[in-house]
């Protein structure tokens, strides 16, 4: 499918969410007998969801930054307010969605991505970082609507910026991706009305699980690229950015899946969530303020630019680890999106310090 192909597609799916259309499929009918034969075949050799459930990793990261500064730290100061420690609080991470985002498929809490991502904010904002985590393993997009309910139920303590991982129960389970993409738009629309910045790392390729056989592999493929690109253009258009999870951000994966799937062979590694915390890193700062901004102009080089943001998005699905953020409000095709192809940071591996009223900005 050519690149205009997958914007229409995308297009039409999110606008179908916008609207209230119903199930534009992401596969032909056809094909649904084939691909719930071979997904009955596939789940027998693929782990069913009995991982062991994920570590916690909530907590405070990068406590030893809130030593070092008794004032309020580069762009937060504003926000944070002039007073020394006491209302110098952490930068507030919260993770949202399925069971990528909560980290199951590890055994440590430093292994998840919430840990890996909290960890390497802390280094690069040189200030503590408090993580929440209200992701759900088998959770899917409409269970959005009560995470972000925990989330917000303090209007106090307003996250400053939000990840969220999902989709990939939403192509299991035949959930129609417009209602898919609504119940995302409409997550992010309830945090970025609050206040906080969001990230979305959007459907991964599930073709790349390993004991999926043909043609179940390519129909995965083709229905997460789709539902990846149309919760592209749902999330930008309610401000925020997004960054394409795709075959687990890396050609790498391909190559090494055994090293990048954990033992159920369905959940990523401790690699393979490293791989994903590298490639949505660069861009949760970014969206924080926190990158040079001579980054954040598009770099030739990269084929980085503004699009359409059906094109972006479509462009984006096809190559894991690109991010995509609004530009241009309007354009000869309607909203305009700036595609970045960011560098990849390698993350520190913390554990997390307890919250306590100790910990700097804890009350």
């Amino acid at each position: 499918m050519s690149s205009m192909s997958r914007a229409r597609v995308a297009r039409r799916i999110a606008a179908g969410a916008a609207y209230g259309g119903g199930g534009i499929g992401l596969v032909g009918a056809a094909a649904v007998g084939v691909l719930l034969a071979e997904v009955r075949m596939a789940k027998r050799v693929v782990g069913n969801g009995n991982s062991p459930h994920p570590p916690s990793a909530e907590g405070l990261y990068g406590r030893a930054y809130g030593s070092r500064y008794g004032r309020p730290f580069g762009p937060f100061a504003p926000h944070y307010g002039t007073n020394g420690p006491s209302e110098d609080p952490p930068i507030r991470l919260v993770m949202l969605g399925d069971s990528t985002a909560a980290g199951q498929g590890v055994h440590r809490a430093r292994q998840t991505p919430g840990a890996l991502l909290a960890s390497g904010l802390a280094a690069v904002a040189e200030h503590p970082v408090e993580l929440r985590n209200v992701a759900l393993p088998g959770a899917q997009s409409d269970d959005l609507d009560r995470q972000v309910a925990l989330v917000l139920e303090d209007p106090a303590r307003v996250p400053d910026v939000c990840v969220i991982m999902i989709g990939a129960n939403d192509v299991t389970r035949r959930m129609p991706p417009t209602r898919s993409v609504r119940h995302l738009s409409a997550a992010v629309r309830r945090l970025r009305t609050a206040g906080a910045e969001v990230v979305v790392g959007t459907c991964p390729d599930l073709g790349t699980i390993e004991p999926v056989q043909q043609p179940l592999r390519w129909l995965a493929r083709r229905a997460s690229r789709q539902l990846a690109a149309a919760q592209t253009i749902g999330v930008v258009e309610q401000g925020g950015r997004t960054v394409s999870l795709g075959d687990l951000l890396g050609p790498e994966f391909a190559a090494n899946p055994r090293e990048l799937f954990g033992p159920d062979n369905y959940h990523p590694s401790a690699e393979g969530y490293a791989t994903a915390a590298m490639a949505i890193l660069p861009t949760v700062c970014a969206a924080l303020n926190l990158w040079p901004a001579e980054e954040e102009r598009p770099d030739v080089s990269r084929r980085e630019g503004f699009l359409p943001v059906a094109r972006a998005a479509a462009e984006a699905a096809s190559e894991a680890g690109t991010e995509v953020t609004a530009a241009m409000p309007t354009g000869p095709r309607g909203p305009w999106a700036l595609l970045k192809r960011r560098r990849r940071r390698r993350v520190p591996a913390t554990d997390p310090a307890p919250t306590t009223a100790t910990a700097p900005g804890a009350q």
